[in-house]
């Protein structure tokens, strides 16, 4: 049976750890931003359900990384002050905005885990079909997003791109630092 090396594991995991805690942090922006300055329960709710379902992921790869002995990331409180600062700032301008946040952030997910999904071999199948679970949650808020109003048109591909850039970047450094 071939097996998944060992170091490319360490890094999907650290990677993984570091995205779903950030993820939790934009999700904590945009309700910090939903609590204080806008109101609008509806999308406090929706931004609120997500958020369990990244507290899930985020607790699995937490256990990974204790399990494992995996240094996560040096860089978790820059990401989390680039998390907190994205949800919050992308909620003030507005209930598109804000999903769009979220879409555009999952997009980068989907393709990232499905990379993943297709390098992690069988001796790894708890972690497989976990990411395989959390891949398909992360397809799920972007359905919500698009559902509740994200959009591309605009000045708004410009924040896809940007929001994209930033977390395909996060991604790489986060594996090897």
């Amino acid at each position: 049976m071939k097996k998944t090396n060992k170091r490319k594991l360490e890094e999907f995991i650290r990677v993984d750890h570091a995205g779903e805690r950030g993820a939790i942090k934009i999700y904590e922006g945009q309700l910090l931003a939903l609590n204080t300055l806008i109101k609008n329960d509806d999308l406090k709710e929706k931004i609120s359900e997500m958020k369990k379902h990244e507290e899930e992921h985020s607790n699995f790869f937490e256990d990974e990384i204790e399990k494992r002995n995996i240094k996560p990331t040096k860089l978790l409180p820059l990401w989390d002050l680039l998390g907190l600062s994205l949800g919050f700032g992308s909620t003030i301008l507005g209930k598109k905005a804000a999903m769009l946040c979220t879409a555009s952030v999952e997009e980068v997910i989907d393709e990232h885990y499905k990379s993943q999904i297709d390098q992690i071999e069988m001796d790894e199948k708890a972690l497989k079909e976990k990411i395989i679970k959390f891949r398909q949650d992360e397809l799920d808020h972007k359905d919500i997003a698009y559902g509740e109003g994200a959009t591309k048109k605009g000045l708004y591909s410009i924040m896809d791109k940007v929001i994209k850039t930033g977390s395909k970047v996060a991604i790489k450094i986060s594996e090897k630092i």
